[in-house]
């Protein structure tokens, strides 16, 4: 038995429930978002929703970038 009550067409929220900012960027590790359009998601259209979540698979590679670390300062000349 299905319930066609519950069934809805907007898109889901792509939170990961790892929520934390990125100092530089400013987008949220676990979903890619904004603090605007994360504070904003609930009252945003579907339209607008599909439009950002179009945009974040292209914004993981700006936090992907690593800055450094063990293997940067192996390869470095003294």
């Amino acid at each position: 038995m299905t319930d066609d009550v519950w069934v809805r067409d907007e898109p889901l929220s792509p939170c990961t429930k790892v929520c934390q900012i990125h100092p530089e960027m400013r987008l949220c590790i676990g979903c890619y978002r904004t603090i605007d359009e994360i504070a904003r998601w609930s009252r945003l259209s579907d339209t607008e929703r599909r439009l950002i979540m179009d945009t974040l698979p292209d914004r993981a590679p700006m936090l992907a970038r690593r800055r450094g670390g063990r293997a940067s300062r192996l390869t470095r000349k003294p």
